[in-house]
């Protein structure tokens, strides 16, 4: 008879991987919202419940689809211009040439500049699940089109490496994503390093467990 792991309830990962020990929580000023697709079924190396542990000011929203800001935040007037999306999506307009290499970049909805010293934004959304579930997460919610898009050309390949394979160079994990963009939104190094530290010590414990 096969037997059943029970994961931890706090990291949901199994015991052999479970990092509470090593959680180091980083408050934000900015709130990321994390909309995770109802099939994202990666409990062994999926981010997301990292990333909500190490960073307090964040949530986790389960769905494939939402009628509003509103209601994927959960609140009632949320303000579209403060909000930005953080998705692999096209962008509302191409990038000038002397800013094709920054390696993030924040448009208004109609695909203007913005500043990111002043970016004005209280939080950002990001899409969970494997690359056709986070497409499916934007095409099923339109009102995204109406945000801020936040554009991440990350400085280094995913930490993932051979435990995960990505279709492109620049698709790295919901957590490497976030920790890229946050430092230029104006949060501190912690918020970049501390939850990268958590997961590398994942994708380590991953490894050593499969040698066993």
């Amino acid at each position: 008879m096969q037997q059943t792991v029970t994961c931890c309830a706090r990291c949901t990962k199994p015991p052999a991987l479970c990092i509470c020990d090593r959680v180091e929580p980083v408050d934000t000023a900015l709130r990321i919202v994390v909309l995770q697709h109802p099939q994202e079924d990666d409990a062994v190396l999926g981010t997301a419940p990292l990333l909500h542990l190490a960073l307090p000011n964040s949530a986790i929203h389960v769905g494939l689809s939402w009628a509003s800001l509103d209601h994927a935040l959960g609140v009632e007037g949320a303000d579209r211009d403060r909000w930005a999306v953080l998705a692999g999506a096209k962008l509302p307009a191409p990038l000038p040439p002397e800013r094709s290499g920054d390696p993030v970049v924040l448009m208004d909805r109609k695909g203007r500049l913005r500043d990111l010293a002043r970016h004005g934004l209280d939080g950002i959304i990001v899409l969970d699940g494997s690359w056709s579930q986070a497409k499916t997460l934007w095409w099923r919610n339109a009102w995204m089109l109406r945000l801020p898009r936040l554009l991440l050309t990350p400085r280094e390949p995913s930490m993932y490496g051979k435990l995960r394979r990505a279709p492109r160079r620049e698709w790295v994990s919901t957590l490497e994503a976030v920790c890229e963009v946050l430092p230029a939104l104006g949060e501190s190094a912690d918020a970049r390093e501390k939850p990268r530290r958590l997961m590398r010590t994942l994708l380590q414990r991953a490894r050593d467990s499969r040698r066993h």
